[in-house]
């Protein structure tokens, strides 16, 4: 399987997806991070994909999403945004209602 596949797999499989740079429990910065802090707050499992640890999906995902940072949530197989957009959807209260839904999608 070829990484454009894979990233589309990755999305498709996963109701929220967030690649970011380390882990929910160890982010590599400070935007992943806060992402991180922004998505946990929703209270919802989602899935997580480390680019540092996966070259090839930090090389060619910013071009598959048209999209050149990270961290990158996906939700429901759409781009949602970057820090500053998961951060600020957070603060206005329009992140929990989108992940909760998301959730009860898949199951």
């Amino acid at each position: 399987m070829d990484v454009l596949d894979s990233i589309k797999q990755q999305i498709t499989e996963n109701h929220v997806i967030l690649f970011m740079k380390g882990s929910p429990n160890a982010p590599q910065c400070g935007f992943s991070a806060r992402t991180v802090q922004a998505l946990m707050a929703c209270g919802q499992r989602f899935a997580y994909v480390d680019v540092l640890s996966n070259p090839e999906i930090r090389a060619e995902l910013p071009k598959y999403a048209n999209w050149p940072t990270f961290p990158q949530l996906w939700v429901n197989g759409e781009l949602i945004g970057g820090c500053d957009i998961v951060t600020e959807m957070h603060e206005k209260g329009e992140l929990k209602p989108l992940i909760d839904a998301a959730v009860v999608t898949a199951n």
